[in-house]
């Protein structure tokens, strides 16, 4: 029978390797897929896991079971993430040398047309703070005030840096409706 995350926990605050390792297991896909929203290339989003499993070890007499481990592990992740993602802005910026895909010849609207590849490819031509603050609204369901103080920003920003990320992720679909599809 399979541990709970709960017997997990408590197996890794006693130092149980199989507890950290059955954790690791149950939490990181998830968390990766945490990390990948917001660090700008795979291999940083790997580092980001890597340290949120460093933090959630040595941090679970923090944990103190007033709402699920799994949104404490979440939001560690994030703010681990947050703060890569600042390292690698204050050594310049990242170019994504990966175009976003061609859409199929729309049958209904542009967006009924979209996999979730292609959603994490238009989303990926987003600046990376509109990008951000969308992931974090949106994806994570963080309010404006939250984000605000997770990324140093203020509450007017975050929302008029929503605003000007959906957009730009409209314009951007738009366009990728009306691109002619070629094929060889």
């Amino acid at each position: 029978m399979a541990e709970s995350i709960n017997e997990l926990v408590e197996g890794c605050r006693r130092g149980r390797a199989a507890a950290q390792r059955g954790l690791y297991e149950r939490l990181g896909y998830q968390l990766m897929g945490v990390c990948l929203r917001y660090c700008p290339s795979r291999a940083e989003a790997e580092d980001a896991l890597q340290l949120t499993f460093v933090k959630i070890f040595t941090r679970l007499d923090q944990f103190r079971n007033k709402g699920p481990f799994e949104a404490w592990a979440r939001r560690i992740a994030v703010t681990t993430s947050l703060n890569l993602w600042h390292q690698h802005q204050q050594r310049g910026p990242h170019l994504d040398t990966e175009e976003a895909a061609d859409l199929p010849h729309p049958d209904g609207t542009p967006f009924d047309q979209l996999s979730a590849d292609d959603v994490v490819r238009l989303m990926n031509t987003l600046p990376p703070g509109y990008r951000t603050v969308l992931n974090l609204y949106a994806v994570e369901g963080y309010s404006h005030a939250e984000i605000g103080e997770l990324l140093g920003i203020s509450e007017g920003t975050s929302k008029s840096q929503l605003s000007r990320a959906r957009r730009l992720l409209e314009e951007r679909l738009q366009q990728q409706a009306h691109t002619p599809h070629y094929h060889d």
